[in-house]
């Protein structure tokens, strides 16, 4: 698998981190700055940002991507190889209490749900002014 360099975010996932100047900053109709200030500020607002960005990252990218990887390495760990035989586990021995509960259940309320269904099948109801 190639690393795309120009699209950084190809599933998306990141979408709603959207910080462009225009989303940020925005002068309504009638209120408007200078535009040789308009210019300066878009100027400011995208070169710290990304100047900003690139020194952490320099300094932080590296360090977060490896304890990223730790973590994600040992969730998996765990995840495959002690949550889910546990699940499992624990789903067969349920399984067995699922049938006596089912039967038990079965026995108690079929036959009272029965015999209620009986007593008030003949009741009719009529409506009179």
């Amino acid at each position: 698998m190639e690393l795309d360099l120009e699209n950084r975010d190809p599933l998306e996932i990141n979408t709603h981190i959207k910080a462009t100047y225009e989303d940020i900053l925005a002068e309504p109709q009638g209120t408007h700055s200078i535009d040789c200030l308009w210019k300066l500020s878009f100027a400011c607002y995208n070169g710290s940002k990304k100047i900003c960005y690139v020194i952490l990252t320099t300094i932080f990218g590296l360090p977060m991507a490896f304890c990223w990887g730790l973590y994600f390495a040992c969730m998996s760990f765990e995840l495959i190889w002690c949550v889910s035989p546990a699940l499992k586990l624990y789903y067969l021995q349920l399984s067995s209490l699922k049938m006596i509960y089912t039967s038990i259940i079965h026995c108690i309320c079929d036959p009272l749900f029965e015999s209620c269904g009986r007593c008030f099948s003949d009741v009719r109801l009529t409506y009179a002014k």
